[in-house]
């Protein structure tokens, strides 16, 4: 009987090592290649688009995952997004919501959700389940994706990783503010953003004098 129960705590500490290992990659890595469909409406005229990661190149990108379409809080983080729209493009960045339904499904969700209809972003379906695979965050059981938020750099390497359980809605703000710390550090080697850093804010240089002295 002990034997039973050790076998099956080293496969829970193996598949919860093999997770966190799969999550701490992902940083500083490249995004994978990949090819998935999506619906966006820009001017009023939906239309359907192929997106491919090398959509994800020459500007900043943010993927945001949700569980699913037609759920009662995704709505409120699209509005969110869209509500700071904007922003993101002033920083010359793209965002795309990921769901693990059709591009079909997405369609109609942005016709019968005033929340979602605000959206002027690809909404990408994700029927495969290739890019939650990728990106780590596909709950096998359901289906579903968690809610997962990546910054990716106009190289297509991702340089923040965001990862929440599905009852837990997020902020864009602190997204915006991960995605111009990230533009901050790219511009400006050898500085790091400290701690609360917002975009005008003093950073720190690293070096042996201020070890210490924090």
């Amino acid at each position: 009987m002990l034997h039973k129960h050790n076998v099956i705590t080293n496969c829970i500490t193996q598949f919860l090592s093999t997770k966190e290992k799969h999550m701490s990659s992902l940083i500083n890595s490249q995004v994978q290649p990949f090819k998935a469909q999506a619906f966006v409406n820009r001017t009023g005229k939906g239309e359907f688009i192929e997106v491919t990661e090398k959509d994800l190149k020459g500007k900043w990108s943010v993927l945001i995952f949700m569980p699913a379409a037609f759920t009662f809080n995704c709505p409120t983080e699209i509005e969110d997004a869209a509500d700071s729209y904007a922003e993101f493009q002033k920083a010359g960045t793209e965002v795309y919501i990921v769901t693990t339904d059709t591009h079909f499904s997405h369609k109609v969700w942005h016709e019968t959700s005033p929340a979602v209809g605000k959206a002027k972003f690809p909404l990408i379906g994700d029927a495969t389940h290739a890019l939650t695979n990728a990106f780590g965050v596909h709950i096998p059981e359901e289906g579903l994706a968690l809610r997962g938020t990546f910054v990716i750099n106009p190289d297509g390497v991702i340089k923040t990783a965001e990862v929440h359980s599905n009852e837990i809605a997020r902020d864009v703000k602190e997204t915006l503010r991960k995605l111009k710390a990230a533009q901050y550090t790219a511009a400006h080697p050898g500085e790091v953003c400290p701690a609360k850093w917002q975009e005008g804010e003093k950073t720190l240089a690293p070096s042996l004098d201020l070890v210490g002295k924090i």
